[in-house]
């Protein structure tokens, strides 16, 4: 295992990575439970739906650890599933086995683009300045989800500013986030779990990340904010995998992929849908790997010196590209959306996760979820929201090697990183910097400073906006 997994090579071992697969898949575990309920508003069945995203996280972190031997995990996308639910099923009207081809068509487009090197040419097009203020970005992006998963925020919405779509409440730019009051026991767990988490970092505490967890479960079992009553509950487990029969390989069925052949007046809308899909896939996955990686020391210059050089998949970094790519595919076959690398994995990055064995305990624990769902639904947010707030404070390190001084690079800085977390979005952020690092450089007179590759990026993702301001 050591050998397999380089442990003492990558300056770790077989308990740190245990450690940090556990605490990977505990703070991403939410999604076993939150993307059954949000696809099968398209009429998916919920049960299908909860085995795919269980299948699609192990086919696709399995192949992120032992292929690319680094420690992401990866899941149905946040974001990606809602896009999937009320715009192109909702708004655009499409079925969910049309959905699904889509996102099978998207994990093409992927893997070509990989194979082709187009997404490291991306990788290599990006200037330092944006790549550290990347990586801080995903540090108050990934802190404001685990603000919000405590349950630190509420927000208020004036009168006829927000629709409810099947119990989804989607808001204009009134509504406006305050701090709750601590009057609530799981306000008041998170905030126990938050100094917990802290002081067992400030003590350096080995597995401080993971130990705050079950302590603060614990606690919560005390509290009555955990539910152990869940532990006897039935999963329906048959009954799952009797509907997985009805999403499985459905994407490419009469209602499916082969439905396209019968409506080419749609073939345009389906080409941008599945282009918006992809623009977003790909950067939310450039950017977590920039992000954390550079950081943590998992992907670093060298690294992506060999992408940029090399050929074939002999750079990790090569390797893990290609992991991502082909794990939207399989979980279309499955029956699910998007499958993505999870910003989440940084938990298990800090925890000191530094190889592809912590990508396989987290496969593991998803494969045990199927039979031991109840379990791991007990794992209050309240416990896992520190995690990632404590992430956050960590990553937030990259904005020091960013010159706020200047002008030109603070600009481009500033709204790539502080637009993550304000538009929920990895590849948002990603766009504003792209487009704001042009315009200075125009500005400037420097225009021959700009790569051509960040150049069509920037114009893709100006593309991109104009077609879902249209749909």
């Amino acid at each position: 295992m050591n050998k397999f997994f380089k442990l003492k090579e990558n300056g770790t071992n077989l308990t740190t990575e245990i450690i940090a697969g556990l605490t990977t898949f505990f703070a991403m575990a939410y999604i076993i439970f939150v993307n059954p309920d949000m696809l099968s508003l398209t009429g998916m069945p919920k049960g299908a739906v909860f085995l795919a995203t269980i299948f699609a996280s192990i086919a696709g972190t399995l192949v992120m650890g032992l292929f690319a031997n680094v420690p992401y995990a990866q899941a149905p996308g946040m974001g990606l599933n809602a896009f999937f639910t009320f715009t192109v099923c909702f708004t655009l009207g499409f079925s969910w086995q049309q959905a699904l081809a889509m996102v099978f068509l998207c994990g093409v487009i992927n893997i070509i683009i990989t194979v082709t090197k187009i997404r490291k040419l991306l990788i290599k097009s990006i200037p330092d300045s944006l790549k550290n203020a990347i990586g801080g970005g995903i540090g108050l992006f990934i802190a404001y989800i685990g603000v919000k998963n405590a349950g630190l925020l509420k927000f208020t919405a004036d009168p006829g500013t927000y629709q409810d779509l099947g119990g989804t409440i989607v808001a204009d730019s009134s509504i406006v986030p305050e701090l709750v009051k601590f009057n609530t026991a799981g306000v008041i767990l998170s905030m126990i779990g938050i100094i917990l988490t802290f002081l067992l970092l400030v003590l350096r505490v080995k597995g401080a990340i993971f130990i705050s967890i079950i302590v603060t479960t614990i606690i919560g079992v005390f509290m009555n904010v955990v539910d152990l009553s869940a532990l006897g509950a039935t999963t329906g487990l048959a009954d799952s995998f009797n509907q997985l029969g009805e999403t499985f390989l459905a994407a490419f069925g009469k209602e499916g992929l082969l439905s396209f052949f019968e409506m080419p007046e749609k073939w345009p809308l389906i080409l941008m849908t599945i282009f918006a899909f992809s623009l977003s896939d790909t950067f939310d996955t450039i950017g977590t790997f920039i992000g954390t990686g550079r950081r943590s020391g998992i992907f670093d210059e060298n690294d992506e010196r060999a992408l940029s050089e090399s050929t074939g998949f002999k750079s990790k970094m090569d390797k893990a590209l290609f992991a991502d790519s082909i794990a939207t595919s399989i979980g279309a076959i499955f029956g699910t959306s998007n499958t993505t690398t999870y910003v989440e994995s940084a938990a298990g990055i800090e925890a000191g996760g530094r190889t592809g064995l912590t990508s396989v305990v987290t496969a593991i624990c998803f494969a045990l979820s199927i039979f031991l769902a109840p379990f791991v639904s007990i794992v209050p947010a309240q416990a896992t929201a520190p995690a990632l707030i404590a992430v956050g404070v960590l990553m937030a390190a990259s904005f020091v090697d960013i010159d706020w001084k200047d002008i030109e690079e603070a600009i481009p800085a500033f709204f790539a990183s502080v637009f993550m977390a304000f538009f929920y979005s990895i590849s948002y952020g990603i766009a504003f910097g792209f487009f704001f690092y042009c315009l200075v450089k125009l500005a400037k007179g420097k225009a021959k400073e700009i790569s051509p590759v960040l150049w069509v990026a920037t114009i893709l993702f100006i593309a991109n906006f104009v077609i879902l301001a249209v749909l």
